[in-house]
């Protein structure tokens, strides 16, 4: 019999994954709290559980797409979570939690005979509806193999870690770090040379072939910064909880992070401003307010 994939969570990230899924023709069983997210796929006869519980019954392979740890946690291993479930063997975790969480739910849910595989992606919204997605995985790598088709519906870069829980996360976390240092140290510069008469479009251009080459130069400052939309899909708010959980892993390690300390500063200043909800392309204007311009 054909295995069913469930999806939990199908917010910016979530939706577009679930439906490069669905369209791979896998078994697909969606849900989330949020009836309006459900919509899409109720339009395509995909077929929504009635709670997290109803999920973990109904699939046998369970990708999770939620925003913090508090509710994770509570969705996964909660009373009412998917640990209850009586059909669900294999749990992906698509998050960026941190180390010590992925442990935490590993642990919890090998006791309840439920494997775990942490696949955190990077590439933002853009690439989950391409299926460019970056996957970076670790857990046991039968079980890894054994899904990999699925996670190769959304994502077109994988990369196995190893099997000690938490690698996935300690690589992602280095990634949404130097993303979010990108994002102030690219827009200072093209603050620099906008001040100094450059058009940034040239200036991009020009970096995009260079050794300057980043993703704040590649999708945020031309798709969400010049037209002034202001939309890649992601919040400040949850690069904050990136940006934080990367310096914990850091202090863990052992790793001095002044670097990346500034950056979390400097992110600070936006959350402390109210701008938790708004686009990470929004960080943007902290430079330009200060700089007196606006790129565009």
């Amino acid at each position: 019999m054909e295995k069913v994939v469930g999806y939990l969570g199908l917010g910016n990230m979530g939706h577009p994954m679930a439906m490069r899924i669905a369209d791979a023709g896998y078994n697909l069983l969606v849900f989330d709290i949020d009836n309006e997210a459900l919509i899409d796929f109720r339009e395509r006869q995909i077929p929504a559980a009635e709670s997290v519980r109803d999920l973990g019954d109904k699939a046998d392979i369970i990708i999770c797409s939620l925003p913090s740890n508090e509710i994770i946690r509570e969705a996964v291993i909660g009373s009412e979570g998917l640990v209850t479930g009586g059909k669900v063997k294999t749990y992906i975790n698509a998050c960026t939690t941190g180390s010590n969480f992925a442990a935490e739910i590993s642990e919890e849910l090998t006791k309840k005979g439920i494997a775990t595989l942490e696949a955190p992606i990077s590439g933002g919204p853009p690439g989950a509806r391409d299926g460019t997605l970056s996957i970076m995985a670790s857990g046991p790598s039968k079980v890894y193999e054994e899904v990999k088709p699925i996670l190769e519906s959304y994502g077109n870069k994988l990369v196995f870690c190893g099997e000690k829980p938490g690698l996935a996360q300690v690589l992602k976390l280095a990634n949404n770090i130097l993303f979010a240092t990108s994002i102030f140290a690219t827009t200072e510069a093209i603050a620099m040379g906008v001040k100094a008469g450059l058009d940034p479009l040239l200036m991009l251009d020009a970096i995009q072939a260079g050794t300057g080459r980043n993703a704040t130069v590649d999708l945020v400052m031309p798709n969400s910064v010049l037209n002034r939309a202001f939309d890649f899909g992601a919040t400040i708010e949850i690069l904050m909880k990136d940006v934080n959980l990367a310096l914990e892993e850091g202090e863990k390690q052992g790793v001095p992070q002044p670097v990346s300390q500034q950056v979390r500063q400097m992110m600070l200043l936006a959350m402390h401003q109210g701008w938790e909800q708004r686009d990470l392309s929004e960080l943007v204007r902290l430079v330009e307010n200060w700089s007196d311009i606006e790129i565009k």
